[in-house]
């Protein structure tokens, strides 16, 4: 560029200030423009939100404030309305509740039967086989015992 006339450019002077480090590293830290834009974009979004915020809260106060009364003028019919309601939705959860249990147990058993391998079977079968031991092993000693107190009953009372 030299050769069309134009003198060099001189380098940039070195700020030799007492803040001139600082300002030099402000200079490097600027934000560019897609930054900025984006921070823009935040603030005005917050400030709809804000907006919006207080516009929601304003009217949920004044309908309260102008439904109020006429709430508690009527509240002798909404409560036991509400009551009702209330124990009828819960109720019918609840029933629906049970039924999904039932068929889903009954889905389970079904499943078992059929030699499906349903979740849970392998659990199932080693609790049964547990069961089975014990009952095994309480017989054996109720026999064993049995026997004891037969014998026990015989040498109290010989003619019994």
């Amino acid at each position: 560029m030299a050769d069309r006339g134009q003198p060099p450019r001189a380098p940039r002077p070195t700020i030799t200030a007492p803040g001139g480090a600082f300002l030099r590293k402000l200079q490097e830290h600027a934000p560019n423009s897609a930054q900025l834009i984006g921070f823009l974009t935040l603030l005005i979004s917050g400030a709809i939100l804000l907006l919006l915020t207080g516009l929601t809260i304003t009217s949920a106060v004044m309908g309260l404030i102008f439904f109020a009364p006429l709430l508690i003028i009527s509240s002798p019919i909404w409560v036991p309305i509400g009551t009702v309601l209330f124990i009828a939705v819960a109720g019918f959860l609840s029933v629906c509740g049970f039924g999904v249990a039932a068929v889903a147990g009954l889905s389970w058993v079904y499943r078992y039967f059929r030699g499906q391998h349903p979740v849970g079977s392998d659990q199932f079968d080693y609790a049964r086989s547990r069961i089975v031991d014990t009952a095994s092993h309480v017989k054996d000693y109720a026999r064993e015992y049995g026997g004891y107190l037969h014998s026990k009953v015989k040498d109290a009372a010989p003619g019994a």
